[in-house]
């Protein structure tokens, strides 16, 4: 029977926007847990998994459509026990459910929804289905399970086989030799620019994502080889994704993708994750250029993050949907008339900057704002002084986002996830130490302090926190992506409890994610909840994955803190992908760049004495990517810093490669001729 109408489900008490949406649904949802899998096998029932997020478009649809419908509830409480789950609340169902329906020969996206027998065993799934679809389908479903149990059954068992793979095997990937070398590397890069669109950047055809991991290593292949296609291709992409549609014109920020192949229209939900990444890539791409372009575009995403995702305690909520009054888009777009009767007299040249026309290039006569060009060419163009139109964009930008702020807002997904957050710390450490804007600094170290304070218990993380309340365990991603964050912010602050937490935490990774068998590690903790198989994530996708990441952190751990077994498991990580890397570099881009760090040596730097931070700030202004940074004003226990002091009473830097130093130095102009002449890098740095 369908539920009572207003009734609450068994989501009520969850902490998920997601799932609360879905609350009073005439569907008996449960959340992912031991009750309705036990429901199941009591009750003999096939087991429904429909797995979605709050910023999912498609997923509101299918709930308006089909959820909210009394007849379709109905079916679905009859024959199934009927589970929701947020699929970045428990990205280890979402992963194992998703690697599920593509053993099935079907297509991934979300929604998400899975079929499982009362053992939890997947035996068919699929995405997004009209009303009369997935009443059909749901029908089907349950005569087939009444009726082929046994075939059912069977199925179920051998997808249950293939998830338990491991992902080497299933990927077909030998282990290599551990070395690296410049032939690799260079069949490395050609096959990543295969996929190169040259006309309007980023990567392959409609939809477009980002991929911040592979335009990362794209700059440091730039920096290693001075190709100028490479800086060309990487510098098209930056341009087309800051003039796009995907980026935010108004109140900064970028959008999850594009439809387009040209970047102009966006899917609109905007993630932490995604900002948070790009950040970092735009504020490593000025350090490298100086294009001010990029400046603006990290200044003006943070100021958005801040703005629109910060919490009061120093967290950042996870999304802004795509839909506002549920029509995707609305809370962005303008009509020409709206802007007319808004900017008056400038409206003219604000249309011709921003491509608005009457007609719109959107949905009912509405326009993306976007540009083509850059203010210098627009500005000579129409005959304007430089300065007279970046006051003139300025206003514009201010009048339009108060307008804006007037409006019913896309809905906040409030969940503060550990893995998103430390992605964002990383971006505001990464901003800082290019710009040395004070204000990214204490945003970092509120931020880094949060996390500390809240997701963390003794030597565990927590993946969510939600109104002082944790209640999902850490997954890889969180220590991953954390441990990550908190070496740059060391390298940002010279405060040593930073990359002690670091060291600590790797330290839990390896006593329970660590799989001896295969050197890799797993997603799930060994004390966590045991699903159908135990996975690892081996691919960079729009996130890097988190044995890449690990396999970084341990290769940076390794020489901050002297240690030899973290420098070899490393080594023996990215041996174990290596061919992969080389063969897919599309789907393996922070492999990638571990790949180029492990090239060439990586400069340790160590600066001593009262002028620590300033001489710091002065270095990290300058693209080094293969450098790592250690800091005292006094002395440190830290072995890059042991028995090291100034010289003098003068600050000294002592540059250092592969435990050999050359000779101490009291200016960053000194210290920046012998990291050019150790790194063996192509490009020359600017002089002072």
């Amino acid at each position: 029977m369908a539920k009572k109408k207003n009734s609450p489900n068994k989501l009520i008490n969850e902490s998920s926007p997601y799932l609360l949406q879905h609350a009073y649904n005439p569907v008996d949802w449960y959340p992912w847990g031991e009750e309705a899998l036990q429901k199941a096998k009591m009750e003999d029932k096939p087991i429904l998994v429909s797995i979605g997020y709050a910023a999912c478009h498609w997923c509101h649809v299918m709930e308006h459509q089909s959820f909210e419908d009394e007849k379709i509830a109905e079916v679905m409480n009859k024959h199934f026990v009927c589970i929701k789950v947020d699929r970045e609340e428990r990205p280890d169902v979402d992963a194992l459910h998703m690697d599920a329906l593509q053993a099935m020969g079907l297509q991934g996206g979300w929604p998400l929804n899975v079929f499982l027998n009362s053992e939890a065993k997947p035996f068919y799934g699929g995405t997004y289905f009209t009303p009369e679809q997935w009443v059909n389908l749901l029908l089907n479903i349950a005569e087939a399970y009444s009726k082929n149990r046994p075939e059912l059954n069977k199925s179920a068992e051998q997808f249950a086989q293939h998830l338990n793979l491991s992902e080497l095997s299933r990927y077909g990937i030998r282990k290599s030799k551990t070395a690296v070398n410049e032939e690799e590397f260079e069949e490395l890069y050609k096959n990543l620019a295969r996929h190169f669109d040259k006309k309007h950047g980023g990567f392959g055809t409609a939809p477009k994502f980002p991929m911040p991991a592979n335009l990362l290593f794209m700059l440091r292949y730039y920096h290693h080889t001075g190709q100028d296609a490479a800086l060309k291709q990487l510098n098209l992409t930056l341009h087309e994704m800051a003039y796009g549609g995907i980026y935010d014109q108004i109140g900064g920020g970028f959008a999850r993708y594009a439809v387009d192949q040209k970047w102009l229209v966006p899917h609109f939900e905007k993630m932490l994750y995604d900002n948070g990444q790009l950040i970092s890539l735009y504020a490593e791409a000025y350090q490298l250029t100086k294009e001010p372009l990029y400046k603006a575009v990290v200044y003006e995403t943070i100021a958005f993050t801040e703005r629109e995702l910060l919490s009061e305690e120093g967290g950042f909520y996870s999304s802004l949907d795509a839909d506002s009054e549920g029509v995707e888009g609305k809370f962005y777009v303008f009509t020409r008339k709206e802007l007319q009767d808004l900017i008056g007299a400038e409206e003219p040249i604000l249309s011709k900057y921003y491509h608005v026309t009457t007609t719109g290039n959107f949905e009912h006569g509405q326009n993306i704002l976007h540009r083509r060009i850059s203010d210098e060419h627009f500005a000579k163009e129409n005959e304007l002084e430089l300065e007279v139109l970046e006051e003139m964009v300025k206003t514009w930008k201010e009048k339009l986002l108060e307008v804006r702020s007037e409006r019913i807002r896309p809905g906040l997904d409030d969940k503060i996830l550990c893995s998103w957050n430390a992605i964002m710390l990383k971006g505001l450490a990464d901003a800082y130490y290019t710009f040395g804007n004070k204000h990214f600094l204490h945003l970092a170290v509120r931020n880094a302090d949060f996390i500390l304070q809240h997701l963390k218990r003794g030597d565990r993380l927590y993946h969510n926190y939600k109104k002082g309340n944790t209640t999902i365990d850490g997954f890889l991603e969180d220590y991953a992506l954390l441990i990550r964050a908190l070496i740059r912010v060391y390298e940002i602050t010279f405060e040593e409890k930073y990359l002690q937490e670091a060291k600590k935490l790797t330290a839990y990774t390896l006593a329970n994610f660590f799989d001896e068998q295969e050197q890799l590690f797993f997603f799930t903790d060994r004390n966590a909840e045991k699903l159908v198989a135990r996975k690892k994530e081996l691919l960079d996708n729009v996130i890097p994955s988190s044995n890449s990441v690990m396999a970084t952190n341990l290769y940076l751990l390794g020489l901050y803190f002297d240690d030899e077994r973290y420098q070899q498991l490393s080594d023996t990580m990215l041996a174990q992908v290596k061919e992969l890397v080389i063969k897919e570099p599309s789907h393996m881009g922070n492999w990638a760049s571990l790949y180029y760090h492990k090239l060439q040596p990586t400069a340790e730097v160590a600066i001593v004495g009262h002028q620590a931070p300033e001489m710091r700030s002065e270095l990290s202004s300058f693209y080094i990517p293969n450098m790592l940074l250690a800091g005292t004003e006094n002395h440190s226990a830290l072995p890059l810093l042991k028995d090291r002091s100034d010289i003098g009473g003068q600050t000294t830097v002592y540059v250092c490669y592969n435990k050999t130093c050359q000779l101490p130095v009291h200016t960053a102009a000194e210290a920046l001729e012998q990291l050019q002449k150790g790194s063996g890098e192509n490009p020359k740095f600017p002089s002072l």
